[in-house]
């Protein structure tokens, strides 16, 4: 787990090759970067404070929709992204109600989630109001 919770982006999906290309891109772009493979492994040790997270919707066990509404209040649902390799409606729709500020199929483009990732620490540092 990185330290500096105003920074770090947080990416919860079981599958290693996202996951490393993910934390990679991030880390290139010069961001703190914390990885876990399950809604469990986040909900057990993740930093709910993080700068903003990167879920994904199909996982064993618990989905990235049913983490999110797991975790409440303690994570701001617009510096969250679901990404899904079946967006549906139904999926959509889902999270429109939980507040989710944007929902990507996989793979996400590297200059969407970039500019996600910076929207998200620009707001948590106060020089902007709003997502994109």
């Amino acid at each position: 787990m990185v330290a500096d919770e105003s920074g770090t982006v947080a990416i919860i999906d079981d599958d290693p090759a996202v996951l490393d290309s993910l934390r990679f891109l991030l880390e290139v772009s010069g961001h703190a970067v914390a990885t876990y493979r399950s809604a469990a492994e986040f909900l057990a040790e993740g930093d709910r404070r993080a700068a903003c997270m990167i879920v994904d919707q199909h996982m064993p066990q618990m989905s990235g929709l049913e983490l999110i509404a797991r975790l409440g209040g303690t994570a701001p649902r617009r510096n969250i992204m679901l990404i899904t390799g079946s967006l549906s409606p139904a999926i959509s729709e889902r999270a429109a109600a939980l507040g989710i500020a944007l929902v990507l199929e996989k793979p996400p483009g590297s200059n969407e989630m970039l500019d996600f990732v910076n929207a998200c620490k620009a707001r948590r540092q106060g020089t902007i109001a709003t997502l994109l």
